[in-house]
């Protein structure tokens, strides 16, 4: 090795193991204790600051989203003819979701219809029977002879008016055959004339006055024939109307012996007349009753919402209560477990600021609107018993609702669904 090489080295081991400067160690010493001031300062600040903060807030992440949800069933067995939705979609409130068959309870309503008419005629009837029925007897019977006795004038002036009809038939028919003939000759006579005409031997004026003369004899026939037709008629009219007017003295002398009953019968009517009536009310129930199932086939929302876990299907069967689909409902609000601790300062209409958990960029907000009446474990199926021997102390959660402001909640109506988790923040000042 050359004595340079070995001069170098001598020298930089000596170096190395030279003490560092006091300059050295002062610097490195100010530059921690600097750092160190700084990062206590951070953490001062920074803790001053959350302990101010959390004076007068209270946070929790045990929250989550939660909205009305309506289930939607049917309330008559039917079958479904049509689904007018679909999964997810916003519907109003009244808008048709489904439709049912209907004409089986049209088929009812009309059935009930007809019976609720029926039921109307025979009460109508009864009350009208009670009316009739009422009069007393004496007025019935003055009433019977008064009618006996225009029937039987009735029976003579009818006679005497078939007796005229009679009368009246010969002598039309003897004017339909001096009608005939008076026809017969103009006719025969028409034809002379045009006979002669084509000779040339009278005028075509002649022909035409024998024409004319032909048509009167036409219509004069044809005048008779209706004369005829009248007489008879008046006839029958007449003969009908002795029948009648018989008829009409067999009743009023019927009449005049149901008058004698009159009493016994007006009480019996008067019972028919409530029953009836007792028929028309058990008809109109049942008259309601069938508009009511009709209007079961049409299945209407009853709020505005989105259609969640649908399950129908047109041509499916479905029985009485049967779920179908539910609904759930614009305005939802979020449910947030504090600790029993967290709950000294917390009151209604404070505000307050959730972060959902699938929205981690955007700031809800809103106020506290009520807080649980019990803790969740006083409503759970199987509440403990702290009266038993191991008992531990636990604290509990009260639930607490939270009402989302409809300004923050602009733009994300539809993509909000119950049950999404979030962390929420109450300012209790």
């Amino acid at each position: 090795m050359s004595q340079a090489v070995m001069e170098s080295e001598v020298g930089e081991s000596t170096t190395a193991s030279q003490p560092p400067s006091i300059g050295g160690i002062v610097r490195r010493k100010t530059l921690l204790l600097t750092g160190g001031g700084v990062a206590l300062a951070l953490l001062l600040f920074f803790g001053v600051r959350y302990l101010v903060w959390s004076a007068h807030h209270e946070e929790t992440d045990d929250a989550y989203l939660a909205g009305h949800l309506h289930p939607i069933s049917a309330r008559v067995t039917d079958t479904v003819q049509q689904v007018l939705i679909d999964d997810n979609q916003h519907v109003a409130e009244g808008q048709t979701l489904i439709i049912l068959d209907p004409n089986d309870y049209k088929v009812r309503l009309d059935q009930a219809k007809a019976a609720l008419d029926a039921a109307g005629r025979q009460s109508d009837t009864a009350e009208a029977a009670i009316r009739s029925t009422s009069q007393s007897a004496t007025a019935q019977t003055t009433q019977a002879v008064g009618t006996i006795g225009e029937a039987k004038a009735s029976i003579q002036a009818s006679k005497a008016a078939v007796t005229a009809a009679e009368a009246g038939v010969p002598r039309a028919q003897a004017q339909l055959q001096e009608a005939n003939a008076t026809l017969q000759r103009e006719d025969t006579d028409l034809h002379r004339y045009e006979d002669l005409y084509t000779k040339e031997q009278v005028s075509k004026q002649t022909v035409d006055h024998q024409r004319a003369s032909y048509q009167v004899a036409v219509a004069g026939q044809t005048a008779a024939q209706e004369q005829v037709r009248q007489a008879q008629a008046q006839l029958v009219a007449a003969q009908q109307g002795v029948v009648r007017t018989e008829a009409l003295l067999t009743n009023s002398q019927g009449g005049l012996q149901s008058a004698q009953a009159t009493g016994l019968e007006t009480r019996v009517r008067e019972g028919q007349f409530a029953t009836a009536q007792a028929a028309v009310a058990q008809a109109t129930a049942a008259l309601e009753d069938a508009k009511l199932q009709l209007s079961y086939t049409t299945i209407k929302a009853p709020v505005s919402g989105r259609i969640g876990r649908k399950s129908v299907e047109a041509g499916q069967r479905v029985q009485i209560g049967q779920p179908l689909m539910a609904i759930v409902e614009d305005q939802l609000w979020v449910v947030a477990n504090f600790k029993e601790t967290q709950l000294e300062k917390m009151r209604t209409g404070q505000r307050v600021e959730v972060q959902i958990d699938t929205f981690s960029k955007h700031k809800f907000y809103g106020h506290v609107d009520s807080l649980a009446p019990g803790s969740g474990n006083e409503f759970a199926l199987l509440p403990p018993d702290n009266a038993t021997g191991n008992f531990t102390k636990i604290v509990q959660r009260i639930p607490v609702k939270i009402v989302l402001d409809q300004d923050s909640v602009r733009g994300y109506e539809n993509l909000l669904s119950p049950g999404m988790s979030s962390v929420v923040t109450v300012t209790t000042k």
